[in-house]
């Protein structure tokens, strides 16, 4: 068993809406603006923007309406004292 010394950050995603809100507060405790991610990543500010107001594309609708009807419960963690930014992830 891993001993984790930092706290750990947990959302559960249940709407377009979650998923954006918890991509912004990520990014944000990384020190990061919406210019410096995208840059990072291959897109636009805007297309970021929109995905962290939760104006995602069809795939992400389709993918989390999926998940409900299943019964899945979508979660997403990060640390939160982790203010490291990847630049080379793809």
């Amino acid at each position: 068993m891993v001993e984790r010394s930092d706290p750990v950050r947990v959302v559960r995603v249940r709407s377009e809406r979650d998923l954006g809100l918890a991509l912004r507060e990520a990014r944000r405790s990384r020190g990061l603006t919406q210019a410096d991610l995208a840059e990072q990543i291959g897109i636009e500010r805007a297309y970021l923007a929109a995905l962290e107001a939760g104006r995602s594309t069809r795939l992400v609708g389709h993918l989390l309406r999926s998940f409900r009807r299943l019964g899945v419960n979508v979660t997403i963690s990060w640390d939160v004292s982790d203010k490291r930014s990847e630049s080379n992830d793809d």
